[in-house]
């Protein structure tokens, strides 16, 4: 997907409100052009009227001179007068007042040879029948709380919304990369901190479920992938990194309490220990988790000292430096029951493969949809990501068969179906033919967050074979793992090595440690 990076830093030396705005990479060779511009008192009226009527924590000054904006402020009473709305839209304050917001922010970012820039590459990415991917870096700290995402061409939707320009904020201050495969499924990590106020069990509960959208692992229901969440609740430092360093997940999901800071805030985990940014930070990247998500008031707002703002100090900004390639936080409070509905809406359309860019615009409609323009649930969300990163975090449809082929492609439609199912609590899991990859890491089709499950353990294969010149199919488990796999036969567990054996219907399984779950091999239409 093309992509179109715009970077907004203050000229120190040119006057207080100053600012440059350049395009850092374009689709085409001659894009990266360059504008100046003034932050005007009318944007700063109009951003401290919304932080009046919207913000609860986010009271941040545009300009680093307090006296300054205290002297606009005062010139004027609230609520300030707003162009009449036109036919169609919203006739409320709050709604005017976003919707002109929106609309003065677009046309201080784009004008001139930044509007031509992005038209020349939307020009681009229609003639590839593809969408454009926006993002946008702030450099300046005092303007990293504006909501830009709120921005709208007069007469269009706002840029969030959008699936012809995908939006989400970047930096360019990174390391790069490592290689990244997209995985086969979503496998989880929720770490609910200590909250007095919750009753963490169940809120554990109502969170997985709803991530998982109430569905059986591995339902591939709509062409959805599977999705397996694991519960910490109160964990200590140590109790976190260890499950982290498992390497089995590529998602991690905090809902709890904070605080900011300036090196990317405090995690309230445990009632006696926290955790901070720079240190999450750190366990993230080593342990290859792909997106962050923050369920908290204080993601994506810096700290701020008497209404100075520290730069780099969000907690996004913070694992966005480090190398985490994702990372979602909000900009403020959002209600419980918004939360929830945008989790929903973000994790079905993550589990349907779409890039996580794109899955958060999808959700931000969804919020809109349900809450209306004048609240501000579908504008809380601020999502980075590392300019190298795609987004895609699970493999597409089309990857998925091109990694499996068959050996007979013509008999691949009788193809025997057939699936493991956990006992413990009876989700089951079809599996793919002709080749079925289970292990610990989240390139398996079947993740077991296990540490007695290797990272690649075993494969369950689907080959074709003439039995009396008739072609049948059969199942087989090979076991590539460093502990071995036990197999239910004859009245006894019986471990295999390195080894291939045949399965039949009802097989029972254990991968890793002869404690471990039991699993039960069933062939569907036997």
């Amino acid at each position: 997907m093309p992509s179109l990076n715009l970077a907004i830093a203050r000229l120190v030396h040119a006057g207080t409100n100053n600012f440059a705005i350049w395009v850092v990479r374009a689709p085409y060779s001659s894009g990266h052009v360059f504008h100046d511009c003034v932050w005007t008192p009318n944007l700063t009226q109009v951003w401290q009227e919304w932080q009046q009527l919207f913000a609860l924590h986010s009271n941040l000054d545009v300009s680093p001179n307090a006296s300054e904006s205290d002297k606009i402020q005062s010139n004027y009473s609230l609520p300030i007068e707003l162009p009449q709305p036109a036919t169609g839209q919203p006739t409320n304050y709050a709604g005017r007042l976003m919707q002109y917001f929106g609309n003065c922010l677009w046309q201080w970012v784009f004008d001139g040879p930044i509007l031509n820039s992005l038209e020349h590459s939307r020009g681009i990415a229609a003639g590839q029948e593809k969408s454009l991917r926006l993002r946008l870096e702030i450099r300046d700290p005092y303007l990293v709380s504006v909501p830009w995402e709120i921005m709208q061409r007069p007469g269009q939707a706002a840029i969030s919304l959008s699936q012809n320009v995908i939006f989400s904020r970047t930096t360019s201050d990174v390391d790069k990369l490592p290689s990244l495969r997209s995985d086969a499924g979503l496998n989880v990590l929720l770490v609910l901190g200590d909250d007095e106020n919750l009753q963490l069990e169940a809120e554990a509960e109502l969170l997985k479920r709803t991530l998982t959208q109430g569905t059986a692992i591995g339902s591939n229901s709509r062409g959805y992938a599977p999705c397996i969440v694991t519960k910490l609740i109160r964990p200590t430092p140590e109790e976190l990194i260890a499950a982290l360093e498992t390497r089995a997940y590529n998602v991690f999901f905090y809902a709890g309490h904070g605080l900011r800071g300036p090196d990317g805030g405090i995690l309230n985990l445990h009632p006696k220990a926290t955790l901070n940014g720079i240190e999450l930070a750190q366990v993230l990247t080593r342990t290859g988790v792909k997106l962050a998500v923050f369920n908290s008031c204080w993601g994506a707002q810096p700290l701020a000292v008497n209404h100075q703002p520290i730069p780099y100090s969000s907690l996004a900004e913070v694992l966005i430096r480090h190398g985490v390639p994702a990372v979602l936080g909000m900009r403020d409070v959002i209600a419980d029951r918004e939360s929830l509905s945008f989790i929903q809406a973000f994790s079905e359309a993550l589990r349907s493969r779409r890039a996580i860019d794109e899955a958060v615009a999808d959700a931000r409609q969804k919020l809109l949809s349900l809450y209306k323009f004048n609240q501000p649930g579908w504008t809380l969300p601020v999502l980075y990501l590392h300019p190298e990163f795609d987004g895609q975090l699970i493999r597409s449809l089309d990857e998925s068969i091109t990694e499996l082929p068959t050996s007979l492609p013509e008999f691949r439609k009788t193809f025997p179906a057939a699936s493991l199912r956990l006992l413990t609590d009876g989700t089951k899991q079809l599996l793919p033919t002709p080749i079925t990859r289970i292990g610990r890491t989240t390139d398996n089709n079947i993740i077991i967050p296990d540490l007695s499950v290797s990272r690649q353990h075993a494969q369950i294969i689907c080959r074709d074979s003439f039995i009396d010149t008739k072609l049948e199919q059969s199942y087989y488990l090979r076991d590539d793992s460093t502990a071995g796999t036990l197999i239910y036969q004859s009245g006894a567990w019986q471990r295999i090595h390195h080894e291939e054996v045949p399965l039949r219907s009802g097989t029972q399984l254990k991968f890793g440690s002869s404690r471990g779950d039991i699993w039960e091999f069933m062939i569907e239409n036997s």
